[in-house]
């Protein structure tokens, strides 16, 4: 209604520019016949109460775009929260894969140190047992040398002995053995 009177007082003050013209409130002066239909269509309108219907229908609209606003609020917080997770679980996922490769490092470095100790047990083992082959050999070589040198010596004597031996000596040879061996057995 405010509207409607500025409109009025509007008109009523440019009246003075249109008197040029003729007398303003007649039918014959044009402008006074728009200012009248364009009045009256005012009029129309606000009796029908378009002002209103469309109040109604711009609050309608504001009401629905707030609604989209809203929905795209909770709709955004809720991305932001999935991002939240996400971004949680992908840390999470990060920490353990650098747990396991931590892990498999420590793991591997364990494995080549328990290489290393294995590998020198048995190179260890390897030496002895290398030793022993060489000492067993070596009393192998002096056992055989020694049965040599026995044999040499004992073929040795008897050629010595039976060139200067005669049957008597070689008798009492006989019987002092016997009656040693018959000492050592009783």
């Amino acid at each position: 209604m405010r509207n409607l009177f500025a409109l009025i007082l509007t008109v009523g003050a440019a009246s003075p520019a249109f008197a040029a013209s003729g007398p303003f409130f007649s039918l014959g002066n044009t402008d006074f016949v728009v200012i009248l239909a364009f009045l009256l269509f005012i009029g129309i309108l606000v009796l029908v109460k378009v002002p209103s219907l469309l109040g109604t229908q711009l609050d309608n609209r504001a009401e629905g775009i707030q609604k989209e606003l809203d929905e795209a609020r909770a709709l955004r917080e809720e991305a932001q929260t999935i991002l939240a997770s996400y971004e949680r679980k992908q840390q999470e996922v990060q920490a353990q894969a650098d747990a396991i490769v931590t892990a498999a490092r420590e793991e591997a470095g364990m494995a080549a140190e328990q290489a290393k100790v294995d590998l020198q047990a048995s190179i260890a083992r390897r030496l002895a047992a290398a030793q022993d082959q060489i000492a067993a050999a070596e009393a192998a070589a002096v056992k055989e040398i020694r049965d040599q040198a026995i044999t040499v010596a004992v073929a040795a004597a008897d050629k010595v002995i039976a060139g200067q031996m005669t049957a008597t000596e070689a008798n009492k040879l006989i019987d002092a053995a016997i009656a040693d061996v018959d000492a050592k057995l009783h």
